[in-house]
């Protein structure tokens, strides 16, 4: 089977269930930003700086396909087989950051993002994650989606950032805050 099959060539493309969308239908941006933020993901989970949490973030990155294949999904399409999403794929993020934050300093102070590249993959993670989040509500507005998809990517972009500070403690990286005109 080849990798093209030329029904996009005119601008649109089918959602799980075989409904035709144009390709800049909310739906299909919302999952093709999920998709991004999995293959920022993928390079976060790449560095030697996580070895000890890749299943973690593998976890992740399966979720987001999950998420993704919601998206896809028709709403009008009830036969559509889904992917099971729940509430325990929160509560993982949420055990998640509250080990983290355990660990850290007091935040005083906003953040700029930096310090090591490691540390700067997962604020472009968050930052992409925010993107998505907006993408989500914006579809949400217009059709449905399952709550705890919004929810997720909300908790997700909080996992990133206390992850992002969890990095600097274990890279020994100096946090820059942000200091109104310096």
């Amino acid at each position: 089977m080849k990798i093209y099959t030329k029904t996009g060539d005119r601008g649109e493309t089918s959602l799980l269930g075989g409904t035709r969308v144009n390709k800049s239908h909310l739906r299909i941006d919302a999952y093709g930003t999920i998709d991004e933020l999995n293959a920022h993901l993928g390079l976060l989970r790449d560095q030697e700086a996580n070895e000890k949490r890749k299943d973690e973030l593998y976890f992740i990155q399966d979720r987001l396909f999950v998420i993704g294949a919601l998206l896809a999904s028709d709403p009008e399409k009830a036969q559509v087989r889904k992917p099971e999403f729940t509430a325990k794929d929160i509560a993982f993020l949420e055990n998640k950051i509250d080990a983290m934050e355990a660990e850290l300093p007091v935040l005083r102070n906003f953040i700029i993002p930096g310090g090591h590249p490691v540390v700067s993959i997962a604020h472009i993670a968050r930052t992409v994650c925010r993107r998505a989040e907006r993408c989500v509500v914006l579809l949400m507005e217009a059709s449905t989606v399952e709550a705890l998809v919004l929810e997720f990517i909300n908790r997700l972009s909080d996992y990133f950032f206390v992850l992002s500070r969890q990095l600097a403690v274990e890279l020994n990286v100096s946090e820059i805050t942000w200091k109104p005109g310096n």
